[in-house]
């Protein structure tokens, strides 16, 4: 009982402390649990002005944690401390207010946001080595077993107080089951963040000498983990990628893209292991230090090479970008390991945060190298078709396959990236599903376009009424080419139990009927005859019809079925006809 004591008195000074040091990172991590107990109270999508402070408070907190570090460890800095939290406090307020015009928090705010947390993790791990009196590598190992021990603690106390909770409700008196998730907002992202914090030591500093050894040191279990079990299983990795490597070199045959995130995701591994293991002295740790670098070096010029066919192929895009800096990062770091190794290891970190600030930097940034790339690749393929000359697009309806789905994929990009206005020969009202064929001659096409595949769609007008006088009951079937299972309903009319259902036939047909409750058909009819009927009269009908021109009526022993239908979406082709069919169906009993 008295080491519980002072156990929970050791970690509430830790708590206070870590409060203390790290002031702004404590309130932005307030910050983020308030707006997600916010979101969780709204129970609805929250306002993109939540999205956007909840962004600034995660930037902040670790730009805040970085910045504390600096003071800490960087001697002209140390006196510096209230400046550099309000020069801290300062940029997230200017981050902010970048973000505040915003109509969306799409793909490249996330992105670059993402890369710029990153980068100043980085710079967190590599700051407290920068004065040459503390081993990069045990840092590394501080922040591990800091982040992994606050996630287990953060589990263990929300598994308990869950259960706590779950007792109540069920013993005492009702408990809403909302209070679980601010339970969990409030322990995860408020406690097991504060709690990372108070694990990490002064690194450096004389009166935190105690704190700083036993927070470096290596546990037997992690030891066990990474020499034992995740060294062994990089080794099968490496000659899986070896194998694929040889094969390569008899068949000439370079891989089509599934390559790139593979090594990527083996570089990014096997350096983090590389780091963990560099304190470990057994065989295994001293064997990967100094094997792992010098067979990194060929694999990423095998994934450069891979990447390389890519872009001349199909230009830049972020994920290109990203693959290529980090291939270039990783055949860096390789070099340098393997003529410095152990101590060459905070310079992974310091190289890291280069590459990715470098990212996010215009004009070499990703997003800005992608547009460019893209933009100059349309243009070379118009060109190349003789659709441009100059700024002067001239629409051409006979245009080859590939260039239809080229361009297509293109301006999608594009419109995607709010960059279709950095294209100087194009409308500047151009709408890319509306005016591609005024614009380029030919309707969007897309991989996988059979050039023989036509389209008829069949709606109802918006708000056409539909007459239903004489019918007992109503229900809404979906039946779609591809759909596993068939739809059906079961009701009861005058105490009498019935099943409604639309089977499919065919790609092209369904049989919608009513059975009895033994399974007898009552009534019941086809759908493919019908839609004929409306191919054959009326092929292009994408504005809307009326309900009746929609409406399928068949009587059968004096069971009425009515079918109204919300959408028929017909596509010709090579292989046949498929139709999806959407609709409203009214049936009476006599």
């Amino acid at each position: 009982m008295k080491q519980f004591g002072g156990f929970i008195k050791t970690t509430g000074k830790d708590l206070s402390r870590a409060i203390a040091r790290f002031p702004l990172t404590v309130l932005c991590l307030a910050g983020i649990t308030a707006i997600s107990c916010y979101v969780i109270f709204l129970r609805n999508t929250p306002p993109l002005i939540l999205e956007k402070l909840a962004l600034t408070f995660l930037v902040a907190a670790v730009l805040s944690m970085a910045a504390q570090f600096a003071v800490e460890n960087v001697s002209k800095l140390g006196a510096l401390r209230a400046a550099a939290h309000i020069v801290s406090a300062v940029l997230a307020v200017g981050f902010f207010f970048l973000l505040r015009p915003a109509p969306r928090i799409g793909s490249e705010i996330g992105v670059r946001s993402a890369v710029a947390v990153f980068a100043l993790i980085c710079a967190i791990l590599w700051l407290p080595s920068v004065n040459g009196k503390t081993d990069f590598n045990r840092v590394a190992l501080t922040h591990f077993k800091a982040v992994f021990t606050s996630a287990l603690y953060a589990a263990v106390l929300s598994g308990g107080i869950a259960a706590i909770i779950s007792a109540v409700d069920i013993l005492l008196f009702h408990v809403d089951s909302v209070v679980y998730r601010y339970m969990l907002s409030v322990v995860w992202f408020l406690f097991a963040g504060i709690c990372d914090l108070s694990l990490l030591p002064e690194f450096g500093r004389e009166e935190d000498t105690q704190r700083e050894e036993r927070a470096g040191k290596y546990p037997r279990f992690l030891e066990i983990l990474i020499s034992y079990i995740a060294i062994p299983l990089m080794g099968a990795y490496t000659a899986v990628l070896a194998a694929y490597f040889v094969k390569i070199l008899m068949t000439h045959k370079w891989p089509s893209g599934q390559l790139g995130p593979l090594i990527l995701a083996y570089s990014a591994v096997g350096l983090i292991l590389l780091v963990l293991a560099s304190l470990a002295q057994n065989r295994f740790a001293v064997w990967y230090r100094k094997l792992f670098p010098k067979t990194l070096v060929p694999i990423v010029i095998l994934q450069m090479v891979s990447v390389g066919i890519r872009l001349r192929a199909y230009g830049v895009t972020e994920s290109r970008y990203y693959l290529a800096l980090f291939g270039i990062f990783s055949l860096a770091i390789g070099v340098i390991l393997s003529i410095r190794p152990v101590t060459g290891n905070r310079l992974i970190a310091l190289l890291a945060a280069g590459f990715a600030v470098i990212s996010i930097i215009p004009p070499v940034d990703a997003f800005s190298v992608s547009r460019h790339s893209q933009i100059s690749r349309l243009e070379r393929i118009l060109q190349a078709e003789g659709m441009l000359s100059g700024d002067v697009l001239t629409p051409k309806p006979n245009a080859s396959d590939e260039t239809k789905k080229e361009t297509t994929s293109i301006l999608s990009y594009l419109e995607g990236h709010a960059a279709l206005d950095q294209l100087s020969w194009l409308p500047h009202d151009f709408e890319l599903y509306e005016d591609m064929r005024t614009t380029f001659g030919f309707d969007s096409t897309y991989s996988g376009y059979d050039p023989n595949t036509k389209y008829s769609q069949f709606s109802i007008a918006p708000n056409a009424p539909m007459p239903i006088s004489g019918y007992d009951i109503s229900a809404n079937l979906n039946s779609g080419r591809y759909d596993l299972d068939n739809q059906f309903s079961s009701f009861t009319v005058r105490d009498n139990a019935y099943r409604m259902s639309a089977s499919r036939i065919s790609d092209r047909d369904v049989r919608v009927s009513v059975q009895a409750a033994d399974g007898t058909e009552l009534v019941g009819t086809d759908l493919y005859d019908f839609t004929k009927t409306l191919i054959d009269a009326a092929p292009d009908t994408m504005n809307g019809l009326p309900a009746e021109q929609l409406t399928l009526d068949t009587e059968q022993n004096g069971y009425r079925l009515r079918i109204i239908f919300q959408n028929i979406n017909v596509d010709f082709s090579s292989s046949g006809i498929g139709i999806d069919y959407s609709m409203t169906v009214l049936f009476g009993a006599p």
